[in-house]
């Protein structure tokens, strides 16, 4: 039987509980479709602080190079807030992972579900049909540019953040937004601010260029206000968002609000071989940790886009997100997504109920 080895890195605040009810679900996937999961569960972020005193031991590295996939969970709270800023959770495990593994493309899929436009912010006969790609540039941009440091100046202290993007960082990502663009409605927007930034004048010049090889996809550009303002105005006019690493990670996390809560968005950190790394997007909600109440959607559907980039297991990935809607159909809702007509429920009874359509389809 096929066997692949996962790193599980449940981390904190709802991670461990998001992380516990999605794992079943990929284990009943996995066997209908006759392969194995060997899950290896490693310490990050605070959770790996507090026992080990550092956020990505190198026990937890050493898993994730023997695995062919990273199911991660979320990191951070605020008991470890006082940290110096390069030991708190988040920017001590999180960023280098990716670094480390070359993870320089974030996938960020958007769908506003029929079922939950009542959840959605938005007009429902704006937010339904809503169904786009953020690709979002990960390793490079303010989050990695040096240099980067507070100093002491004879005015106080000043804050340094570079943004730096070289061509080929560029050229990598683009590619990886046109040919995702080939097999949607073939529409690349690109998000900069290239009245302003240097950077963002490099980005037109070389995605112009990348366009190029690909005649079939049409190529738009926006700038980052104009295109923040157009999400919540009319967001079905946008197939692919490609973004650099600020403006994506914004933007992802405001389109996501679309669709009714942070918790449904999940994302694919890919880099040039099949190893990847998904995460929820709407990190570890320390206010509803321990409580029941966290919807897993973002993770258990993170587990079908692992299925789909990392392993080739597409019929799997699939399931998994029949499964899901079949429960949304069917009107389970966790509190965040909750309407009058559904039934609200907590996270292992929403992921039951997930588990429960997966094996009896």
């Amino acid at each position: 039987m096929k066997t692949y080895r996962i790193a599980v890195l449940a981390g904190d605040g709802i991670g461990p509980e998001i992380m516990a009810a999605t794992l079943p679900i990929l284990r009943a996937a996995a066997h209908r479709f006759g392969f194995r999961l060997d899950f290896e569960e490693a310490l990050v972020g605070g959770a790996a602080i507090d026992a080990v005193g550092k956020a990505l031991p190198e026990e937890t590295l050493a898993i994730c190079r023997d695995s062919q996939a990273i199911l991660f969970g979320a990191v951070g709270g605020p008991q470890w807030e006082a940290l110096p800023a390069e030991k708190q959770p988040e920017r001590a495990a999180l960023l280098p992972l990716r670094r480390t593994f070359g993870l320089y493309a974030n996938l960020r899929p958007i769908i506003c579900y029929p079922e939950l436009l009542s959840a959605s912010p938005l007009k429902a006969e704006i937010a339904r049909g809503v169904d786009l790609l953020v690709v979002r540039e990960l390793t490079g941009g303010l989050y990695f540019g040096q240099p980067k440091g507070t100093v002491m100046t004879d005015r106080g202290e000043k804050a340094i953040d570079t943004l730096v993007y070289e061509t080929a960082e560029i050229e990598r990502v683009a590619r990886v937004a046109f040919s995702a663009a080939r097999s949607r409605k073939k529409f690349v927007t690109l998000v900069d601010k290239a009245n302003v930034l240097e950077s963002s004048l490099l980005w037109r010049k070389t995605v112009r260029r990348i366009a190029a090889e690909y005649p079939d996809v049409q190529l738009g550009f926006l700038y980052v206000d104009n295109a923040a303002m157009q999400l919540v105005r009319n967001p079905r006019q946008f197939d692919v968002l490609l973004c650099e690493n600020l403006f994506g990670d914004i933007l992802s996390d405001e389109a996501a609000a679309l669709c009714g809560s942070l918790g449904m968005l999940p994302s694919a950190s890919l880099g040039k071989a099949r190893f990847g790394l998904y995460e929820p997007a709407g990190g570890s909600a320390p206010d509803i940790a321990g409580k029941g109440i966290a919807n897993p959607s973002a993770q258990i559907l993170c587990g079908a886009l692992l299925l789909r980039y990392s392993l080739g297991e597409e019929k799997a990935a699939q399931a998994i997100e029949t499964a899901f809607r079949a429960a949304l159909s069917d009107g389970f809702r966790t509190p965040d997504i909750a309407d009058d007509g559904g039934k609200t429920v907590g996270t292992e009874a929403f992921a039951q109920a997930i588990l429960d359509r997966l094996e009896n389809p």
